[in-house]
């Protein structure tokens, strides 16, 4: 079960936003779009990733004037990414290691995907139940 299965299944769109765009444009993409991150693009590579949860730091720091900072300023940088051939429970545990919620796929250096742990879980469950309700059909026929 790889990263790939994961991004295939919930499709290769990637919302992104530059280095250059204000915090406050950001998170109104953040409330529109009903996301909680994004990777950091510049010159079609992953340069960080920007979050919720940058944005509380930047506030508590910086109290309003953060909304005014350009995100290159305040996102998470280097972007932690993954392969689309990472096993999932690699990515699951490269994330819980490093404390991350999201993770850019990139192949041959372009960005093709973007995970949460929302994801991986998701699709980990889906496979346990689909394995269980399998030895259930095995052991009753």
């Amino acid at each position: 079960m790889t990263i790939r299965a994961i991004i295939d299944g919930k499709g290769h769109e990637v919302i992104s936003v530059g280095s250059d765009a204000k915090v406050s444009e950001a998170v109104a993409f953040f409330a529109e779009r009903r996301i909680g991150a994004v990777p950091v693009i510049d010159g079609g590579k992953v340069v960080g990733i920007f979050s919720e949860r940058d944005v509380i730091y930047s506030l508590a720091k910086n109290g309003p004037a953060a909304l005014d900072a350009r995100v290159g300023d305040v996102m998470t940088r280097p972007a932690l990414t993954v392969e689309p051939g990472q096993h999932v429970i690699a990515a699951l545990s490269l994330m819980t290691r490093r404390r991350v919620r999201h993770l850019p796929v990139v192949e041959d250096g372009a960005v093709i995907g973007f995970v949460s742990i929302g994801d991986l879980v998701k699709y980990r469950i889906d496979k346990i139940e689909s394995e269980a309700a399998a030895l259930r059909e095995y052991i009753s026929s």
